[in-house]
């Protein structure tokens, strides 16, 4: 269940609110901050990771790069987002993104409403079975698109 109330505090860089870290598919994420309206955490992403087409069918994403250069698809454009970008990927819009460079790509993300994708980054956390991680993902109404 998401707290009701957003903890007052600083999270720091490369740290987890609480120690709350997760280790997902080569990605590290710092979880920043939770409360029911939304859900934030930094990303570490290493050169050739990405996290591939799908839909958040009842949240608002946002990417706010920090370090590095990502590659992203929404919905039928092909973009690029670098330092001091801010991605916007509304509730129902396709999107992906990668790291294609052969550096380290850091960033902060966050959904609105939180929904359940720190549940879901609990049960995924140093998951290696796609099969099972797009399984539980579509539980968490996160659906990867085929």
């Amino acid at each position: 269940m998401v707290a009701q109330t957003l903890a007052a505090g600083i999270s720091r860089a490369g740290e987890g609110q609480d120690g709350v870290v997760w280790n997902v598919l080569g990605h590290t994420y710092f979880m920043k901050a939770l409360g029911e309206p939304c859900f934030c955490f930094e990303t570490l992403d290493p050169p050739g990771t990405f996290v591939p087409l799908h839909i958040h069918p009842r949240q608002d994403e946002f990417i706010y790069v920090l370090e590095g250069t990502f590659d992203l698809q929404l919905g039928d454009q092909k973009l690029q987002a670098r330092p001091g970008d801010l991605v916007r990927m509304p509730m129902g819009i396709p999107h992906a993104y990668y790291n294609n460079s052969d550096a380290p790509t850091r960033a902060v993300f966050w959904v609105s409403p939180a929904g359940q994708l720190k549940e879901l980054f609990d049960q995924l956390h140093d998951l290696a079975d796609i099969q099972e991680v797009v399984r539980l993902s579509a539980l968490h109404e996160v659906e990867f698109v085929v």
